[in-house]
Parts: C-alpha cells; sequence; structure tokens
C-alpha cells in the first residue's frame, strides 16, 4: 500500500457537483492499494499515519501527530497512486489492485484510523472525484508498506 500524505489546512471532495465531505485541518490521504497488499500492509499504513509526527508544537517543530493537533483525516482512494512512471511518458498502473480487492482495504484502513480516536471523513471509492484542498507548509509525504 502506498500513501501520499498532505498535511492541510483543508479539504473538500465534490462529487457530481456536490460537495461530499469535507476535513481539516488536519491530513488529506491519497491511497493507493497494490496487488497482494494486505494486513501488514494495512497495519503499517494505519500505524504510520496514525502516529506520523508533522504538526507544529509550541516551538514550532513537528513533533505533534494528527490526533494531539486535534486534526481530521480525509481518505481519497486514489489507484494512481500506484503508478510507476520509470519507463516511457505513459504510467503503467499494473501494480494497483483491482477495485473489488482494493476497497475492502480501503474501508478497513478508514476504520482502523476511526477506531484510533480519529475523525475520518472519506471520498467515494472508484468515483470521478474534484478534491480541493489547502496544504499547510506544504508537507507532502510518500509512504509505502513496502520500502
Amino acid at each position: 500500500m502506498r500513501a501520499v500524505v498532505q498535511r492541510v489546512s483543508s479539504a473538500e471532495v465534490w462529487v457530481e457537483g456536490r460537495r461530499h465531505s469535507s476535513a481539516g485541518p488536519g491530513l488529506l490521504v491519497y491511497l493507493g492499494v497494490a496487488t497482494g497488499d494486505g494486513p501488514d500492509d494495512l497495519a503499517f499504513l494505519v500505524d504510520k499515519v496514525r502516529h506520523l509526527r508533522i504538526f507544529p508544537d509550541a516551538d514550532d517543530k513537528m513533533n505533534l501527530d494528527v490526533a494531539q493537533a486535534g486534526g481530521e483525516v480525509m481518505v481519497v482512494s486514489a489507484f494512481t497512486v500506484q503508478a510507476d512512471a520509470r519507463r516511457g511518458r505513459r504510467p503503467s498502473f499494473d501494480a494497483a489492485a483491482r477495485p473489488e480487492e482494493a476497497q475492502p482495504l480501503v474501508e478497513a484502513f478508514c476504520e482502523q484510523l476511526a477506531a484510533s480516536g480519529l475523525i475520518v471523513r472519506q471520498g467515494v471509492f472508484a468515483a470521478y472525484m474534484d478534491v480541493a484542498s489547502h496544504n499547510d507548509g506544504p508537507i507532502c509525504i510518500l509512504l509505502d508498506s513496502r520500502k
């Protein structure tokens, strides 16, 4: 599993011209599931996102995680996070899991983050979404359960 994690002051997901969900301040997580991902990959990413210390403390150092900062999490499923653009100019998405494999892991990711005490908002799985965000920093971190 891979995640692009952005620290945001706000994030919104729009589907078919309607606002589906909004969150912030906190994290915007673009989550991509790879073929063969399982419980270990899920546990790794949930723990990393939950405890990633990228929020400023009283001394303006990145020492707080999203819960300590009082933030929310917006999770957007994005198979394109699994893109491989090392060859040519057109990315390959062969590593991305098929929807029937990916959706349960995306749902479990959100459920486990919420079970850790976070407020978790979601996009719509497999929908075309307009995602609006105001990056804070900008702070953008790439997490990969296999690297």
